[in-house]
């Protein structure tokens, strides 16, 4: 049976890191929520990754900040953004008081 997953529900109690869950996968394809509580990438951190990224924020605001660009990227809900493979990036600051819920969906370009 086939039953339906809302992403804005069943959210985590703890809220002292940061939650990733892989919610569908397949060849060369995977599918996150992130659910954020005013969290955000440590200092002189950046993801480098080997795969593009497509995010949607689903819930919440974020801030984003891409190596080399000199204005973060403010994202709010139905805001999406593609990151090509290796376009180094951070999370500058998350919604602190309520959750900011991420779609991410990683594939090969």
């Amino acid at each position: 049976m086939v039953t339906p997953l809302n992403l804005l529900l069943g959210l985590p109690a703890d809220r002292s890191a940061e939650v990733f869950e892989t919610i569908a996968s397949g060849k060369n394809v995977r599918i996150e929520r992130i659910v954020s509580y005013g969290h955000a990438s440590p200092k002189g951190f950046w993801y480098d990754q080997s795969e593009a990224e497509w995010i949607l924020l689903l819930q919440g605001k974020a801030i984003i900040l891409l190596e080399g660009d000199e204005a973060p990227i403010q994202l709010k809900a139905g805001d999406c953004l593609t990151l090509p493979a290796h376009r180094k990036h951070r999370v500058e600051w998350t919604e602190p008081d309520e959750a900011t819920i991420w779609l991410a969906l990683f594939f090969e370009e």
